[in-house]
């Protein structure tokens, strides 16, 4: 990548509360989440949910399964264990996590990843405080 290119990236970030991700999605609605450090945005349809992250290297999400899940890192880099198999994902890496397969990561920088869940249902709107 360019100097110039990055220059322009993160003058962008700047305005965009640090994160590549635009206001149309910062407006989205929050997700409830339980980690400290995460931010997510959803994104949903009456079958699948997409959430924008921004999550803080604050250590590891356990091992847990779920509905299948893809990704792709838009910045950062984060060590990933699927199905027992480990590997680091940087920007540009995309993942799949089939449905029901272990899965746990921990996060080395701050990772901006957009996730994909075949289910409506994998995350919850956070609640007005």
């Amino acid at each position: 990548m360019t100097t110039r290119r990055k220059d322009c990236m993160k003058e962008l970030m700047k305005n965009w509360e640090g994160t590549p991700f635009p206001e149309m999605i910062r407006s989205l609605p929050e997700i409830d989440i339980s980690f400290e450090g995460v931010r997510g945005w959803l994104l949903q349809n009456t079958e699948h949910q997409a959430v924008f992250f921004d999550i803080e290297p604050f250590g590891k999400v356990p091992p847990h399964s779920h509905c299948a899940q893809w990704g792709i890192v838009i910045e950062g880099e984060m060590s990933l264990t699927i199905g027992g198999e480990t590997k680091t994902c940087s920007k540009g890496d995309w993942y799949f996590i089939p449905k029901g397969v272990e899965h746990s990561a921990s996060f080395l920088t701050r990772v901006y990843v957009i996730d994909v869940f075949d289910a409506s249902d994998r995350y919850k709107i956070k609640s007005e405080k």
